[in-house]
Order: structure tokens, then sequence, then C-alpha cells
């Protein structure tokens, strides 16, 4: 249900004028009489009276309407919402991403790296309550994007990732401890990472799993995703003659991302294809709904438009009236 405030409810005072223009219009009004001395008023009596004399006073209800509509427009009314109890799910997000050369290896297409965004992008259009941060690592790591919920923020950021920005080389616990920090202060009910790589750990001076204990310390809930086909993956070399390919191994520490998980209440997935990675993102958005009680909202809206339009009407009425039916001529 909704009810009308105003914005401005001081401009009611205006109001009290309206006394003093009907005061001072029966004061000008009483000025236009003529006294005349009569014996009697019997001849009057039956005297027909005109429509002009029927609606004399029309031209200054037009005014005075005009003038209480005005005041009520400036006064803006607004309707607003009633509070109530709502529901609505947040959490903070942080989307932890292996941007190492290997991840251009095209078993995902058109490559790792570049199905990953995809995927990611769609998942942050789907978590409109939710903070999300974007943390990238190869040889080192560090925070693209700390905790917004500005999507449209978030998501030029992930656009701009790719391959090379730092040096290379699969430094997991650095990505990990990265991502950790951005939410170890963090107030929501719900705090987690989202880990995609497709290697080793062979960077950083930071183990992952002590990473994940100090995630865990947080109540930071890591899921881990590995991201490559089993076996070979066509991998694209750049050579004098053009870009030739090469398949290469893929080597995953499966073992790894699965004690991270378990450390920290989340869960590893293996992700070969690109329908697959979309699933597990899936899965990921179901698995992470935090409800959260808004004990009350107000929408508001301004309404004085119709006021000030039926102001205007009353405004043109009167002069309308003035200078047409109700002209004096000389």
């Amino acid at each position: 249900m909704s009810n009308i405030t105003f914005a401005s409810p001081y401009f009611f005072y205006l109001l009290l004028l309206i006394p003093v223009f009907i005061y001072w219009y029966w004061k000008r009004n009483r000025q236009q009489y003529v006294e005349m001395q009569v014996s009697t008023l019997e001849s009057f009596e039956f005297t027909p009276r005109s429509w002009r004399q029927r609606f004399r006073h029309l031209l200054f209800a037009f005014r005075i309407f005009t003038f209480t509509l005005l005041v009520i427009a400036l006064a803006r009314p607004q309707s607003s919402t009633r509070s109530e109890n709502v529901t609505t799910e947040g959490i903070d997000i942080v989307l932890a991403t292996d941007i190492s050369g290997s991840m251009l290896a095209e078993d995902l297409r058109p490559n790792r790296i570049d199905a990953a965004k995809q995927v990611a992008l769609d998942f942050i259009d789907g978590r409109e309550n939710d903070r999300i941060g974007l943390v990238i690592f190869a040889g080192e790591s560090f925070t693209q994007c700390p905790l917004t919920t500005d999507r449209a923020v978030v998501k030029n950021l992930l656009k701009d990732v790719k391959s090379g920005m730092i040096e290379d080389g699969t430094a997991i616990g650095m990505g990990l401890a990265t991502s950790v920090s951005r939410l170890k202060d963090s107030k929501a009910k719900s705090k987690v990472i989202i880990l995609l790589t497709d290697g080793v750990n062979n960077r950083g001076f930071i183990d992952p799993l002590t990473a994940s204990q100090i995630a865990q310390s947080f109540g930071i809930r890591v899921y881990t995703i590995g991201v490559g086909t089993i076996g070979l993956a066509p991998y694209p070399v750049q050579t004098p003659f053009g870009t030739q390919y090469q398949n290469v191994p893929v080597q995953i520490d499966e073992e790894l991302m699965k004690k991270i998980s378990e450390m920290t209440g989340g869960k590893y997935f293996r992700a070969t294809d690109n329908k697959k990675l979309k699933a597990i993102y899936q899965e990921i958005d179901k698995l992470e709904k935090t409800k959260i009680e808004v004990t009350e909202f107000r929408r508001k809206s301004e309404q004085f438009t119709m006021a000030a339009l039926f102001a205007g009407l009353f405004l043109l009425l009167e002069l309308l009236f003035r200078y047409t039916i109700f002209r004096i001529n000389p």
C-alpha cells in the first residue's frame, strides 16, 4: 500500500494568504457598489438576475484554485510505499582467476581464459544483491577490482583481463591469499572465493594450504575450479609461419584443489568444456544464496505533476473566461 507525504511541507504556510485574498476581494467588490436610497425593494424582487450576476465570483474562485494547487505542487507530494518486511539475498564474493599463459589453451572455446570470463560475466549478472570483487594471478597476484555492488564496473574490469598482464607462472597460494585479504574484514553473513586455475602451484611465497587455513579462520568458503580437458590440449604457438598448434599435457593439481575446498567448506569442480564450466557456475550460484531480512523499505515517487497541471488548467480557464464571456465591453 502507499500513502502521500510532502518533501517541502513548509510551503503550506502560503495557504494562510487565502483569507487575505478573500477579504481583499470582498473589500474591492464593496467599493464598486453605488449607494442609493429607495422607499421599497418590491420592484426589484421579481427582476431576473443575469448569468453574469450569478457567476460573477467564478473568476475569483478559479484564481483561488490556481493558487492552492500551486502551493500543493511546491510542497512536492510524494507517494511512498509503506514499510514492510522483505527478504533478499546477498553475500560477498571474490572471483580469483588464473591468467597464466597456459590459460590460452583452446580446449575450451575460444580459449580457457575467454571462456572463464564469459561465464563469470553471466554469473555477475545474476548476483544483483551481492558485492563482488576480482583477483587475478599468474606468477604473482593483485586485485583487479575491490568488492563492490556496481556490477557494471566489475564487468568492465573483468573484460579488460588478459593473459600477460603480470609475470607468468601459477601462484595459487598468492591468488588465494590476496582474495582472503579482500574478504577478511567483511561483515557479510557469507564470504566466498571462487578460485579458477588450470595448473599446478609453481610460484609465489605463500603455500596454498597455508592460505586455505587463513581463509578457514575468517570463515571464508572456497570453491575451486580446475579448467582443462582430460589428456592433451591444443596450445597456440607463434612461429615465423603464423600461429601453429601443439598438444600440451593438461596438468591440474586436483588433490590440492580438493584439499583447499574441503578445509574451507567449499567444493571442487572440474570443467573440461564450456558447457561444464557454465554448469559449475550455475551450481555455485544455487549453493550460495544467503537470506537476509530487510526490516523495511520505502520507495518514493514525485506526484506534483497533476497539481501543477490542474493549476495551469484553472489559470487558463480564468484568462479564457475573463477575456471572452466575462469581458466588459467599453
